[in-house]
């Protein structure tokens, strides 16, 4: 396996799955990817604030910029990084209050995957 294939199957076992785009930024850039995953590192490791926590707030960002692919993506990476259903829907509470309706209709997906489970 080589050192890029490396990186995005790690970032996928982080995610819980590999982003189409970051597998098209690695071919055309690969040290794009090397870059990527150390900012990613290092901002969303366990540090002042845990991880699953700053999982949440990047989760509220990408809801309010009504992403609805990040919102599934980062939904994932949350709950795998131990979020429960409780502090998933503060966090829907959270983005409504911020964002509004449109924020949170942009996690439909990633909402209809929590209630499945």
């Amino acid at each position: 396996m080589t050192e890029h294939e490396e990186i995005l199957e790690s970032m996928g076992e982080k995610m819980g799955f590999t982003p189409q785009v970051l597998e098209t930024l690695g071919d055309l850039d690969p040290e794009f990817l090397h870059k990527y995953r150390r900012c990613d590192h290092k901002i969303l490791s366990d540090g002042a604030l845990p991880a699953k926590m700053k999982i949440l707030m990047a989760l509220a960002v990408v809801a309010s910029k009504q992403c609805e692919s990040c919102t599934v993506a980062q939904m994932k990476s949350a709950l795998k990084n131990g979020a429960t259903k409780e502090e998933i829907m503060e966090t829907m509470e959270v983005i409504f209050i911020t964002s509004g309706a449109p924020a949170v209709a942009a996690c439909r997906n990633a909402l209809k995957m929590l209630k499945d489970m």
